[in-house]
Order: structure tokens, then C-alpha cells, then sequence
């Protein structure tokens, strides 16, 4: 079953294509796109992107995503561990990934792949970068300026 959530200008055509075990849902409040996410057996992501939140937000959810091998996904997405890459954007190529993500399935452990996405909170950011402006203003203090040296102590 094939579960697409989203909308967009292509969505009617995608519906007159789309077989019985496809299920087209357009927009969803967040509740339910979080719902879904967490009892898929992965996340399709076919987009190229800079950074690509969605894929994070699956992880969060313990999901493993199946995704487009460009963009910010790489630097998101571990191969074997929270996911895995296609490497073109053709039914073929998806349709191999998804195979080779239901032949491996057991090796992703949702524990360990919500703790990769947690990597990645707002929360962390917000602790890492105030505590990297906290170092560097003491730094500027001490020294009266502000080198790459203060962050080796």
C-alpha cells in the first residue's frame, strides 16, 4: 500500500493513474502526517532538496526513508542505518529500492533511527549554538578577539 499525503497541481493526474493500493489523502494536519509516519514500513522521498525536513521528521518517527540520493538527504539520511538512496528518478529505480529496503527491513532499528533525527532538533541546535556564543564571547573577552583557537581548549 502506497499512502501519499500532500498536495499539488499534479495530484489529479496522479489520481486517475493511481492502482487500488494507492490511497491520495492531499493535505493532512500535522497529527495525522505524524500518525502515518509512525506506522509506515518507510518514507518515499523522491525530491531533491537543500536540507528536506520531511525525511528528518520520519526518522523522528523511528521510519526509515527511501530517498533521492541528492541534495541535503545526504548529509541526513545514513545509508543501512536510517535509510536508503536511489540514485535516479525513474519508477524503476524506486521500485529497487523499495525491494531492497523490504529485503533488509529487520536492520533498521526505529530506536536508532529516532536518535539520529534527535541529532538534528531544534533543541540541539539552539544548545549547541549558545553554548558556541557563550565560548566565543569569553574568548573575546579574555584575548579581545575571536579565533578558531577557543573552540581546541
Amino acid at each position: 500500500e502506497l499512502i501519499v499525503i500532500g498536495d499539488g497541481p499534479e495530484r489529479s493526474r496522479l489520481e486517475a493513474m493511481a492502482g487500488p493500493n494507492v490511497s491520495l489523502l492531499g493535505r493532512q494536519p500535522r497529527e495525522a502526517v505524524q500518525y502515518y509516519m509512525q506506522r509506515a514500513r518507510a518514507l518515499v522521498y523522491a525530491a531533491e532538496e537543500d536540507f528536506g525536513i520531511v525525511p528528518v521528521e520520519a526518522q523522528a518517527c523511528g521510519t526509515p526513508g527511501i530517498a533521492y540520493g541528492k541534495g541535503g538527504v545526504r548529509e541526513t539520511v545514513i545509508p543501512g542505518e536510517t535509510g536508503l538512496f536511489f540514485r535516479n528518478q525513474t519508477a524503476e529505480a524506486l521500485e529497487q529500492a523499495v525491494e531492497r529496503l523490504a529485503s533488509v527491513r529487520e536492520r533498521f532499528v526505529p530506536g536508532q533511527i529516532r536518535a539520529h533525527a534527535e541529532k538534528l532538533s531544534a533543541d540541539r541546535f539552539r544548545e549547541e549554538f549558545a553554548a558556541f556564543i557563550e565560548t566565543s564571547h569569553l574568548a573575546f573577552q579574555r584575548h579581545g578577539m575571536v579565533t578558531d583557537d577557543h573552540l581546541f581548549e
